[in-house]
């Protein structure tokens, strides 16, 4: 039965740039803070105080633009935006309206095989408003001025996104992009990274917009996914009695697994902009513009494509390893100590980052920074598994003792007896000695049960006094087998 309703979805996603000092002053934007420590007289809005816009910002937003296709404007204007917040003390938010840094643009969404292109409105800079505490106190709100001022891009897409899964996706996405370019932790936990869903639904096949709803401050991937999909049933069920959909902004309620009415829904016009008179226009030269460009590391979509094409990685793999950037690097600086051709060095090194990197980097802080198995040695025990001096188990053991131990790893594998003998002429007396021992298992093996090859190698590798080449010591033991 075909679907009744189309829905569309429009994110506003609000990312805090990772700036030492906030948007408009020199006061620490740091998040670890005691309530109120980091205020100043211009985050407090006293009357007097001026605001001087922060050029990291500036070229932290037209980063994000350039990655994400834009067009960044070379002139641009803050603006106020007036409105009523307990904890936004000057009774108006900086940030940009007619003529913002970077309009136009798009993200590339992949979900499951799929490939969807957003499209972006126009992303802006403008700083954050403080945070009302209204559980700590029974009988007050109490307000947190720290985040007042603290530099933000609000990424607004077209209404383009077509599920509750597309919304997660999208947000995945930018936060992957933030990350990698270094211009924000993307923490939603601490409100880094944040989104308002924009929701409607219409008639399946109609190019009319529905009356929308918007969804306040989602902080999580799960936040999103459930909220859109709970607006959309709701939607869906006033449709379907008969009822209208009221343009409001509403609140999600994780616990009750609701939206809930929070107010009626705001109009350009409600915020009365116009530009901030004591700023002057943001103005980008051609060349800064360019020596941003040229700063900015490759994208974990082009390192995806590339790990695919170029060094044969299954989309699995590329997709693990181009989660964050950190692994990404340091994945390619192992790679760096091996010749082209690069697939089998590429393979074996994705697997001991995926299978025994990502397990152990959380002991460390998680960050291969500070992870002790630096890319050299990794590549050093990757070139020992490729020439089969060590076992797949050896191998394994041999990485956990790098943790512990700054040796080579060849060295490392010998002192622990880890290496694997691949001398035939050593291994002959014990698989003979093995076949003398077991004549009831060899007179099966000689009738068609050769099943039982499997338990005559096991006896030779718990013989050999040491690690031997299991593949040889199967070789040997069937060429024995067969020729007596």
């Amino acid at each position: 039965m075909p679907e009744r309703y189309e829905t569309v979805i429009g994110l506003e996603v609000h990312c805090q740039l990772a700036t030492a000092s906030k948007a408009f002053s020199p006061d620490s934007a740091a998040f670890t803070a005691e309530p109120n420590e980091h205020v100043d007289p211009v985050s407090l809005g006293h009357p007097g105080t001026l605001p001087v816009l922060n050029g990291r910002a500036v070229e932290f937003a037209a980063a994000i633009g350039l990655a994400t296709h834009c067009r960044v404007a070379p002139e641009s204007v803050m603006a106020r935006k007036h409105y009523f917040y307990p904890d936004l003390p000057k009774g108006y938010q900086i940030s940009q309206y007619d003529r913002p840094i970077c309009e136009g643009g798009w993200v590339d969404v992949r979900l499951g095989d799929a490939v969807r292109r957003i499209r972006l409105t126009r992303i802006h800079l403008e700083e954050d408003a403080g945070r009302s505490i209204h559980d700590a106190d029974p009988s007050a709100t109490l307000l947190d001025y720290n985040r007042c001022g603290v530099p933000l891009v609000e990424i607004v897409t077209e209404p383009d996104l077509a599920s509750p899964a597309e919304a997660a996706a999208f947000l995945r996405t930018i936060r992957q992009i933030v990350r990698y370019l270094g211009i924000s932790d993307g923490n939603m936990e601490e409100g880094s990274l944040r989104c308002d869903a924009n929701v409607s639904i219409r008639p399946a096949g109609s190019g009319r917009l529905g009356t929308k709803t918007e969804i306040k401050n989602l902080n999580s991937f799960r936040h999103v996914e459930r909220a859109v999909e709970y607006e959309v049933a709701r939607q869906r069920d006033l449709l379907d009695r008969g009822e209208r959909v009221v343009q409001e902004t509403r609140l999600w309620d994780d616990a009750a697994g609701v939206t809930r009415p929070m107010r009626s829904k705001e109009e350009a016009h409600d915020y009365r902009y116009f530009p901030d008179p004591d700023l002057p226009p943001v103005r980008i030269r051609p060349d800064r513009l360019e020596a941003i460009r040229a700063s900015m590391p490759e994208s974990a979509a082009s390192r995806r494509e590339r790990y695919v094409s170029d060094l044969g990685l299954p989309p699995y793999d590329a997709d693990l390893l181009t989660e964050e950037r950190e692994t990404a690097e340091y994945f390619e600086r192992a790679l760096s100590f091996f010749e082209p051709p690069l697939a089998a060095p590429a393979k074996a090194l994705s697997n001991v980052v995926m299978t025994q990197g990502l397990r152990r980097v959380g002991e460390f802080g998680g960050s291969f920074a500070a992870f002790p198995v630096d890319p050299e040695r990794l590549a050093g025990l990757v070139r020992l598994r490729l020439d089969d001096a060590v076992s797949s188990t050896a191998a394994v053991a041999l990485f956990d003792a790098m943790l512990d131990v700054g040796d080579a790893p060849a060295d490392i594998a010998a002192r622990l007896g880890l290496l694997q003998v691949s001398d035939a002429s050593a291994l002959v007396p014990v698989v003979d000695a093995v076949l003398e021992a077991h004549p009831a298992q060899v007179s099966q093996y000689r009738s068609g049960k050769t099943g039982v090859a499997g338990f005559l190698v096991g006896q030779v590798m718990k013989a050999f006094p040491g690690s031997a080449d299991p593949r040889l010591v199967r070789r040997l033991v069937e060429d024995r087998l067969h020729s007596e």
